[in-house]
């Protein structure tokens, strides 16, 4: 049946799948993001829990090195503030690709004569 298409319908298809993978990429990625932050936000929340003298062990690779709290604690900072703007940079992504999404079902449905639902 996909030989008797039009290139023009051929084309929207082709490039609906790719803005379909390329969402469902910026959602894994968004996901990631999310569980990086949350982890983030709890350690900082633990360190604000210990005296500002307290041994402190940070991971680095495989390693686990002393360090001083107050940091540890600029250091999980600036990471969250990072991973806030990342977060929100993937969500206008995903948003645009929906939007993409949607026109070019919108064309489609256009090229095929299927009606629009209100």
């Amino acid at each position: 049946m996909s030989q008797e298409l039009p290139p023009q319908i051929k084309n929207q298809l082709a490039q609906m799948q790719q803005i379909q993978q390329q969402a469902q990429a910026i959602i894994a990625q968004k996901n990631q993001v999310e569980i990086t932050l949350k982890e983030a936000e709890l350690a900082l929340e633990e360190l604000e829990k210990l005296d500002a003298d307290a041994v402190v062990y940070r991971a680095i690779g495989d390693l686990l090195i002393k360090t001083e709290r107050d940091k540890t604690k600029d250091f999980l900072k600036e990471k969250k503030d990072t991973l806030d703007l990342r977060l929100q940079t993937l969500a206008r992504q995903e948003e645009r690709a929906q939007k993409r999404f949607q026109q070019l079902q919108e064309q489609l449905k256009q090229a095929i004569g299927t009606p629009t639902a209100q």
